[in-house]
């Protein structure tokens, strides 16, 4: 009975090499169709109606200003009047077409009011963006279930509030974008943030699900999960419990260039994201690691979260009120530590008119 010879060395090289050829040949073909299809998704925001819930301070006051640059129609919305008419006034001296609502976003009666609004004095909207947030830090023991409402109302039934009122006219005007800016804590549970993180998951969920359903509409949705970000709102935290300690790690957290993003930076990303209909958008280096370790290494990721809550302040008797970052100072923050959040909050009208 006759045994098969063996295959060369040299043909077996050249199989893989053909087959090596072939991957490589697929790959390169796979690339080049998604950066056609990126470059075909491109939009120019000149003359687009623009929609920014949150829109008078911190990072929605970064986008709109970007948004102004390049020729957009600016419609912001927010719960403060004065801070909304100071954001206004800073975007009009600069050029921009500006107008200006009150609203809560988490009041559906509200939201709706303030969308006719919109459309009566803007004609349509082509561009929302759902950026308005609270934050509140405390151990869970010092948390009320209203707090978690209010952190749901806000980010999670806001956001679905705003998109239930404007996708609608997207679709009759045959498409438009939507960016929903969750957080690297809406993919991470984060300890002593867990209202934010608990409603942060609920908008990326939300998020992630639409940009399905709202495809064939021509809607392009975007999540963004930015690890933190200098925004200058950190002064605004609720805090409870040993509020100041709280607002020592937060705010020292926050103002640490390694950590963070300046709010310029992450607003061009954003704005980027949003010109290329781009389905995802993970802000800073720490928080694309943190996504990273924790899909693939979940045990390590409990582990640190652990320590992290041991290490964090521990909690008091009762749910204590909330108090203000700006009302939580001690010799830990504001310091030297906490200078560049502190310049951020200058440049991002959070910072209160003084009498006020």
């Amino acid at each position: 009975m006759a045994v098969p010879k063996p295959a060369s060395k040299g043909v077996v090289g050249m199989k893989i090499t053909a087959r090596m050829g072939l991957l490589g040949c697929l790959m390169a073909g796979a690339m080049a169709a998604v950066k056609i299809g990126r470059k075909s998704r491109r939009i120019s925001f000149k003359g687009l109606s623009v929609v920014i819930t949150g829109g008078s301070r911190g990072l929605g006051l970064e986008l709109a200003r970007l948004f102004a640059g390049e020729g957009a129609r600016l419609a912001l919305v927010a719960r403060d009047v004065e801070e909304l008419e100071r954001a206004g006034l800073e975007l009009e001296a600069a050029g921009a077409e500006v107008h200006i609502y009150q609203c809560d976003v988490g009041n559906q009666e509200d939201v709706e009011r303030t969308v006719q609004a919109i459309i009566g004095e803007c004609g349509r909207v082509d561009v929302l963006i759902n950026n308005a947030g609270i934050v509140q830090v405390a151990p869970f023991e010092n948390f009320a279930v209203q707090d978690f409402k209010e952190a749901m109302d806000t980010h999670a039934w806001g956001a679905l509030y705003m998109i239930r009122s404007i996708a609608p006219l997207m679709k009759r005007q045959g498409g438009g974008r939507i960016v929903n800016i969750s957080s690297i804590g809406g993919l991470v549970a984060v300890p002593h943030l867990l209202p934010y993180s608990m409603s942060k998951f609920a908008l990326t969920a939300l998020s992630d699900g639409l940009r399905s359903e709202l495809a064939k509409d021509g809607i392009l949705v975007t999540t963004v999960a930015p690890g933190l970000m200098r925004t200058g709102s950190h002064i605004h935290a609720l805090l409870k419990g040993q509020y100041q300690k709280e607002y020592a790690w937060f705010s020292i957290s926050d103002a640490n260039p390694l950590l963070s993003a300046h709010s310029r930076r992450a607003a061009k990303q954003i704005v980027n994201a949003c010109r290329y209909g781009a389905p995802r958008l993970i802000i800073t280096l720490p928080a694309a690691l943190l996504h990273l370790l924790n899909a693939n290494f979940s045990g390590l990721t409990t582990a640190a979260t652990r320590l992290a809550a041991r290490m964090l302040p521990s909690p008091v008797l009762g749910h204590s009120s909330p108090q203000t970052g700006l009302a939580s100072g001690s010799w830990a923050a504001p310091s030297f530590l906490t200078r560049l959040a502190d310049k951020a909050s200058l440049h991002n009208n959070e910072l209160p008119i003084k009498g006020h």
